[in-house]
């Protein structure tokens, strides 16, 4: 019954029939014209807004009422403005990168107010939820994008309270900086300094670097003094299977006074879209990936999770990401020598050359709060859709890369990151 639109009673004549399939016809065009005149008037009120001084708040505001409606849009391809999201989501993002540039030394420093960044996020959302009698959950769910988000949100409404707030994610936007960030309290340089035997050397393989998260998770309740009424739980899901193992028994973590728990899948999702070609073909666009992270979590163990958390009452969860990632339409041409890192939206190394309107080149990264490693070493962090490629076979890789979705640069998408806590309705 929930999916009938309308009823005929008999007896049926012409008139009515034709009267309901007139009020169906009309109701989807009426619909339509709404959301688009609403559309055309958000996009200028964003586009007024963008001559004025913006602050880090603003941008939340724009990149959160932009991702809407691009959902929303999603739902009506007949009118075509699929181009115009595109164009206006580019605009936003250049002038994005320019604020951000402008402004992350002083807020990084301490020099001028600044949004909550990776290193802040334990401090400021997880441990106050220690102080009740609660078992707290920490979720961070690798490469997850606003939007990717706002999806598998609609999907918990029946089962939690939600409240949303935002980081932004510290440079490079990738899980060797930010998430090692995020566990320990600290900006990158500074776990260098003061956790070298934890500070992993060598490439930036995303689960090597990484293999100490529990250990800095550790120290930073040392730190700060936080004594856990049993020994805190870690647990990385970086497959199916085990993600499975962990789904049937995770009513009992609720015993544990803080879990934290990454999950790995939408990092995976990402890169694997990158090479697998079937992927590129399912998820063509950023319409189309949302839709194919809409149907992996519909069916994933963490959804399974969520649902199981959700009947346990003396809990609370906090869900947030590590970064986010943009597709990737422009490459940039960058020279490094044979020991650069390999990264397509940042690199370090001692030779790293590029064009500074396509990327940011940082020549001290202690300014940054980088990582020196051991020498005298360049960072470049690309801007919007830009990625990187080298003279060499440049054509190849260019079309190779080309329309992937990556991370580790500056755009709203990889930056601006969501927060989210859920209170089970039991």
């Amino acid at each position: 019954g929930a999916k009938i639109s309308d009823y005929l009673l008999k007896p049926v004549n012409p008139n009515q029939i034709l009267l309901v399939c007139k009020k169906f016809l009309e109701g989807k065009r009426i619909k339509s014209e709404t959301v688009s005149r609403d559309y055309i008037q958000e996009l200028n009120k964003i586009n007024m807004s963008m001559m004025e001084p913006l602050d880090y708040n603003d941008w939340i505001k724009i990149n959160s009422d932009l991702t809407q409606w691009e959902m929303e849009l999603d739902e009506h391809p007949e009118l075509g403005l699929k181009e115009t999201v595109l164009a206006t989501r580019k605009e936003c993002n250049a002038e994005f990168c320019r604020f951000f540039e402008r402004n992350y030394l002083e807020w990084i420093h301490g020099k001028k107010e600044g949004p909550t960044f990776s290193n802040g996020i334990v401090e400021k959302y997880v441990f106050p939820e220690l102080g009740s009698n609660k078992s707290v959950f920490f979720f961070v769910i690798d490469c997850l994008r606003l939007d990717q988000w706002m999806l598998m949100e609609k999907m918990l409404y029946d089962y939690y309270k939600i409240s949303k707030d935002f980081h932004y994610g510290i440079i490079p936007s990738a899980t060797p900086y930010a998430r090692n960030s995020i566990f320990s309290g600290l900006f990158p340089s500074e776990i260098e300094k003061h956790y070298p035997e934890l500070f992993a050397k060598g490439e930036d393989d995303e689960n090597s670097k990484n293999n100490y998260e529990k250990e800095f998770l550790q120290k930073l309740l040392d730190r700060k003094r936080i004594k856990l009424k049993n020994e805190l739980r870690y647990v990385k899901i970086l497959d199916a299977d085990f993600g499975k193992g962990i789904e049937n028994k995770i009513s009992s973590f609720s015993n544990t006074h803080l879990n934290a728990i990454v999950v790995n899948f939408v990092d995976i999702l990402a890169h694997n879209r990158s090479d697998n070609a079937v992927l590129k073909e399912i998820a063509p666009d950023e319409s189309a990936y949302r839709s194919l992270t809409q149907s992996w979590f519909e069916h994933s163990s963490l959804f399974n999770m969520f649902k199981i958390l959700s009947q346990q009452k003396d809990i609370k969860i906090i869900v947030t990401t590590d970064h986010g990632s943009i597709r990737c339409m422009r490459g940039a041409k960058v020279l490094g020598d044979r020991e650069t890192s390999t990264n397509l939206r940042y690199k370090y190394g001692r030779n790293v050359k590029i064009d500074d309107r396509q990327a940011i080149f940082i020549r001290n990264p202690q300014d940054y709060k980088l990582p020196k490693r051991g020498g005298i070493v360049n960072y470049v962090v690309t801007k919007e859709d830009f990625y990187f490629v080298y003279p060499t076979d440049y054509h190849y890789y260019l079309n190779h890369y080309k329309n992937t979705f990556q991370h580790g640069g500056i755009s709203m998408e990889e930056l601006i990151l969501p927060v989210i806590t859920l209170e089970p309705k039991v």
